[in-house]
């Protein structure tokens, strides 16, 4: 066996059996054979593994290797081996480099190579200690469009020496298994981009169904990290200090202490990422540029920029386990075509949500004005008619049922007013703290007031002011910026929530006054509205 094939370590197949003897069957019947079997399966991996094995079963040779390079870095990146049982496995170490020994001539001078005894080869150095024996060796390269896909090596000879028959095989056997993996090839990457294709449409749909923010980036963390095949998902996006911070992560693994992680501003990979340039990661634990403390737990890493017409909504950062095979070229394509989609489908998702809102508040707003203009005007101009009516009428209790219907009808046109006062009020994402729901109310009202109400506080009125009194007090400022409304001459509210003022028995308590500038029928000041409640 070659000094490459016994530094192989696994690569994904596990170490097979030696192959039984081949069949008493003429040498051009089994390759044809061979040929034939070889072309049958289109799934890579498998095709490989079954490469080593009929080579090794039509040469009579007790050992095989098939290392496959990767183009882009010149070394094995992938090995399958034949004939050893799992102590000569466990004991062959590391992959061979792809340059140096019997393997580096094969992709140097791709010509097949016979030899026998390999420790006089000016290339070979002999059999590194612990591999399997090499008396005899048998290689050729396996060409693909070209270029050297890999080098299938072959060791011991179980009759002695491999002979030009065997050479003949092998290299005949070599050309059919390009043919074969050019297809198999082919096959797999157009595989790839369909589902890669069908997780960008998934992913856009799924956008644009609705949900929340939140939701949307899950969405694509997730989706990217099964198309990608990697350990996690992870959104960054740009926080307030000028760094990146990660607001999403879909790990198959626990997530803890993966969120909320910040990529610090003015690192090299954040100048690359605001750029709106992709950042490739050979290995995130070792990687310089990688200064998160979550990268000890990764290895191969892509971080993509989310960026559409200009504007960058965050990054997917798609992270491998350490040891896990390096991404490829053509995974760089697919997850940097799939990210501008994710991208644009996050921009129009945002956009339809801001359309659907808009078209909410334009609703409410219209409903309000109806409101206003027809059923409250309507309101008031019965209830001046009843007033009228109620003062001309002689009866006692005649003037007492009109007292009562006028007071109905004040009560019906205050409640109105409120819902009036609610309509103006953003639909969603309303405000979790007291002081921002009164903010809330008087931003509300100043739609329908034609001004803004100034709001005054007092004390720690987001602590002190708890249920149920803080929606005794929102219902009381709705009524009385309501009554403020329907007074003549309105040309200014304060509002005024103190949250230390105390009651006579030493209670605390929380103080509401509405003042305006208004007047009654009468022509007097509008009294000032104050609701005490304790705290």
């Amino acid at each position: 066996m070659t000094d490459e094939a016994a530094d192989a370590g696994p690569c994904g197949a596990a170490p097979a059996a030696a192959p039984a003897p081949a069949p008493e069957k003429p040498a051009l019947s089994m390759l044809l054979e061979a040929v034939l079997s070889i072309g049958s399966d289109l799934e890579l991996r498998t095709m490989l593994q079954q490469i080593v094995d009929t080579a090794t079963a039509l040469t009579g040779a007790r050992y095989g290797a098939l290392g496959v390079l990767d183009p882009e870095r010149g070394t094995i990146g992938e090995l399958y081996t034949s004939g050893l049982d799992e102590t000569e496995w466990q004991r062959i170490g590391r992959f061979p480099d792809g340059y140096s020994g019997m393997s580096g001539a094969l992709t140097d001078e791709p010509e097949p190579s016979r030899r026998d005894g390999l420790a006089a080869g000016p290339r070979t150095g002999g059999v590194p200690p612990g591999r399997p024996p090499a008396r005899s060796f048998l290689g050729t390269p396996i060409r693909v469009h070209g270029q050297v896909f890999g080098n299938l090596c072959l060791t011991e000879k179980h009759t002695g020496g491999f002979t030009d028959s065997d050479t003949a095989v092998l290299g005949a056997l070599a050309s059919q298994a390009g043919i074969a993996i050019a297809n198999a090839r082919l096959y797999a990457a157009a595989r790839q981009r369909e589902r890669w294709i069908e997780g960008a449409a998934a992913v856009t749909t799924a956008l644009l169904t609705g949900g929340s923010a939140a939701d949307a980036l899950m969405t694509v963390a997730e989706r990217a990290r099964t198309l990608a095949d990697a350990c996690a998902g992870v959104i960054l996006q740009p926080n307030e200090e000028g760094g990146m911070e990660i607001v999403t992560a879909s790990t198959l693994d626990d997530p803890a202490g993966i969120v909320g992680t910040a990529i610090a501003p003015g690192s090299e990979v954040l100048v690359q990422l605001l750029g709106g340039e992709p950042v490739f990661i050979e290995d995130s634990a070792t990687d310089p540029r990688m200064t998160t403390h979550v990268r000890s737990r990764f290895g191969p890493s892509m971080m993509l920029p989310l960026q559409s017409g200009g504007r960058l909504i965050g990054t997917l950062a798609l992270p491998r386990r350490r040891g896990d095979r390096p991404y490829t070229a053509v995974d760089r394509l697919l997850a940097t075509q799939f990210a501008s989609q994710a991208a644009l489908a996050l921009v129009l998702a945002d956009a339809r949500h801001d359309r659907e809102q808009l078209a909410v508040y334009e609703d409410r707003d219209r409903i309000a004005r109806d409101l206003h203009d027809l059923v409250v005007q309507r309101l008031f101009a019965t209830e001046m008619m009843l007033e009228s009516t109620r003062r001309r009428a002689a009866a006692p209790d005649t003037d007492e049922l009109l007292g009562r219907a006028v007071d109905e009808l004040d009560s019906t046109i205050q409640e109105v007013r409120t819902a009036i006062f609610a309509l103006q009020q953003p639909p969603a994402e309303a405000p979790t703290t007291f002081r921002g729901r009164v903010l809330r109310e008087t931003a509300g009202a100043a739609a329908v007031l034609g001004f803004q109400p100034s709001v005054h506080f007092t004390g720690a009125v987001d602590t002190l002011v708890r249920e149920p009194v803080d929606r005794q007090l929102l219902a009381a400022l709705r009524g009385a910026l309501a009554t403020a409304h329907r007074r003549a001459g309105v040309s200014a509210i304060e509002v005024s929530v103190d949250a230390t003022a105390g009651l006579p028995d030493g209670r605390a308590a929380v103080r509401l006054t509405v003042a305006d500038d208004g007047r009654e029928e009468d022509g007097s000041r509008s009294p000032t509205v104050t609701w005490q409640a304790p705290l």
